[in-house]
């Protein structure tokens, strides 16, 4: 085998179409095979050796037996067999040419890395941590990518309101949504039925620290967590409305990398802010200085359509108050008259009419745009020997002067003329610096909900109220594909948000959907007091439909090599496999399948299982094959069609 291979190396290298990176690639040379082509088949069948291994006469002719070919090419032993356009290397390039040239003289730039043309297969479960990682190549596995990404089918439905745990009967489209299942993959589902729907997306993802669930076994960590993520943000903006934000936190493991891939994917256009929050006043020991914060990367769909909402001033009291509520002073002369002043604004500069003898205990008099006999005239002060200008023209000052101006005489002796501003709100700012959105703020919430430790660093539901507050109205949709304890969840429920939550680790139904029953029955804690919460409202629980996914947690539920034989003769007549694997010579091999270590059993049966067959294709529920009941087929109509 090992000189077949070795001959097969030397008989292709020089051939520059089946090259990558000055490299012999094993994609290029299947995708060869596969088609047929002709300088392939013509330097195979002059070799004696490849003529008889792949070749097969029928009637005279020689036929290229394409399968097999593969079959041996796909050899573990032979190439390095991920194909991507893009160098082993991380950092910016032109947009015009991302496999050549880095950074020179252009403006356009964005990040390229290893297999970013590819979508990343795995999810991010801790027992996926050792497994290899497999990149379907956009452009050589269109087909397989294709059908990764076609929307699942759903089972397992449940909902949830304050009289515990119902069946469901048939989706309006309005429901809140608890999904379980690899979020690549509900995602992908979910632009059937939510596309341009949502209007808030928070993540909190893995950071990628060596210490998360994010355990790729491979040199790639960085590359794959890029490809990992990137994936899922594709999707995700393409679920969001067309005033929608996007708010991804992150660390600096990856900050600087994320935030040059998310300007490509949504426009550096739309890049609103980058929040730095305080999650640990004390900081963590992390290189030469304690690291306090981590970053809320914001963007929109379109920031010409987005608009935030102003946070309310905490304590705020108004020093002032009339017949139409309370009111602050802001002077209405614009303050910087070097760029702004009668030169340049002729148009602000006009006289304002005041009524001294309508002075009250505040010193306030009445004031007007039009002249009135026995009324003091007075123009914007002059500074620096620029005459400065008012923030309002002047037929905006005619229609408000009545309700909302005023002048009073200042220290100086001179009149100034003011606006009354009644908003008790004020624009965020990008520093958050509260004691109650730091971290361990959350882990103490969480803990006293369930009377024990249940979920490490949860977010803290102050934080994604503020986050929610600012970018939603209620009835709003929010999407959390990271949902992990439900913090995101739990706050849009008791804020009046519909939302959706993804979650794939089985504490979605020990920690997750338990919490949001809590919410229901009207737990107090986190920021139920500050909006008054008394409980109520559903959601509605679903699974993806498992197919192979179910094979592969049985074979890592096993705990001998009897079980995994066990699963193997299941997966025999019930499993998609690998067309590339051969179960005949297997089955022949199988006493020496017996005495390698149960690891390497469990390790060898996952890979050759189809892992475009991991859950149902919502296509194919008619399948007899799958054996779905009738109420599932009944709610994925339903749900679909909502």
């Amino acid at each position: 085998m090992q000189n077949l291979q070795t001959d097969l190396i030397e008989l292709l290298k020089d051939q520059d179409n089946l090259v990558v990176d000055n490299q012999l690639n094993k994609n290029k040379i299947i995708e060869a095979a596969l088609k047929v082509e002709p300088f392939l088949i013509s330097l195979l069948i002059k070799n004696d050796t490849f003529k008889k291994h792949f070749f097969q006469e029928v009637e005279n002719v020689l036929v290229f037996d394409k399968i097999k070919f593969q079959r041996f090419v796909n050899n573990k032993s032979f190439l390095p067999d991920s194909y991507t356009a893009f160098k082993n290397k991380i950092g910016l390039a032109i947009n015009d040419d991302t496999t050549d040239n880095f950074i020179k003289a252009k403006n356009d730039v964005v990040l390229v890395w290893p297999h970013k043309d590819c979508v990343l297969e795995g999810g991010q479960t801790k027992e996926d941590q050792k497994r290899n990682e497999i990149f379907w190549n956009e452009t050589l596995a269109p087909d397989n990518v294709d059908r990764l990404l076609d929307a699942k089918a759903f089972t397992n439905f449940k909902k949830y309101d304050k009289d515990g745990k119902h069946k469901v009967t048939e989706f309006t489209g309005d429901e809140n949504l608890i999904l379980k299942g690899n979020n690549l993959l509900v995602l992908s589902s979910l632009l059937k039925t939510h596309r341009g729907k949502i209007k808030l997306i928070y993540i909190d993802p893995p950071y990628n620290t060596g210490s998360d669930s994010f355990q790729y076994n491979d040199n790639f960590n960085h590359s794959a967590w890029l490809t990992f993520m990137k994936n899922r943000l594709v999707i995700a903006k393409q679920l969001l409305s067309k005033d929608g934000f996007i708010l991804v936190q992150c660390d600096d493991n990856e900050q600087a990398y994320l935030k040059v891939m998310l300007d490509e994917i949504f426009g550096r256009v739309n890049f609103d802010n980058c929040i730095t929050t305080i999650v640990k006043t004390e900081g963590r020991r992390y290189g030469n200085l304690a690291k306090t914060h981590e970053y809320i990367l914001m963007y929109a769909k379109n920031l010409d359509n987005a608009k935030t909402n102003e946070i309310n001033k905490v304590g705020h009291k108004f020093r002032y108050k009339d017949s139409n509520g309370g009111f602050d002073l802001t002077d209405l002369r614009n303050q910087n008259a070097n760029a702004f002043n009668s030169t340049n604004r002729p148009n602000l500069r006009y006289p304002f009419y005041i009524d001294e003898t309508s002075e009250d205990e505040n010193g306030f008099c009445k004031v007007s745009v039009a002249q009135k006999e026995g009324w003091l005239e007075v123009f914007p002060i002059t500074v620096n020997g620029n005459e400065s200008v008012w923030r309002w023209g002047k037929e905006k000052s005619k229609e408000n002067q009545e309700e909302h101006l005023i002048s009073r005489k200042s220290s100086d002796g001179v009149y100034r003329v003011y606006q009354k501003y009644r908003s008790n709100t004020t624009m965020e700012k990008t520093v958050w610096f509260n004691k109650n959105f730091i971290s361990n703020k959350g882990t103490k919430e969480l803990d006293s909900l369930f009377g024990k430790k249940v979920f490490g660093f949860p977010k803290s539901e102050y934080l994604i109220q503020n986050i929610i507050h600012i970018c939603t109205n209620e009835n709003d949709i929010v999407l959390d594909y990271h949902l992990g304890s439900g913090t995101t969840a739990a706050v849009a429920h008791k804020m009046n948000r519909k939302y959706i939550g993804v979650e794939q680790m089985d504490y979605i139904n020990t920690i997750t959907t338990k919490r949001l029953q809590k919410v229901i029955e009207g737990e107090q804690g986190g920021i139920s007091k500050d909006v008054e919460w008394q409980g109520g409202g559903s959601f509605v629980y679903a699974e993806l439909m498992q197919y192979n996914q179910y094979f592969i947690n049985k074979i890592q539920e096993a705990k001998t090599k009897e079980d995994i034989l066990s699963v193997w003769e299941e997966m025999q007549d019930k499993a998609f496999i690998s067309y590339q694997f051969d179960k005949d010579m297997f089955n022949k091999r199988l006493d020496a399948f017996k005495t390698a270590s149960l690891q390497t059993m469990q390790q060898y049966l996952i890979e050759i299982l189809d892992k475009n067959q991991l859950c149902v294709n919502f296509s194919e529920i008619e399948d007899e094959s799958f054996n779905i009941s009738e109420a599932d087929k009944a709610l994925n109509y339903s749900f679909y069609k909502n």
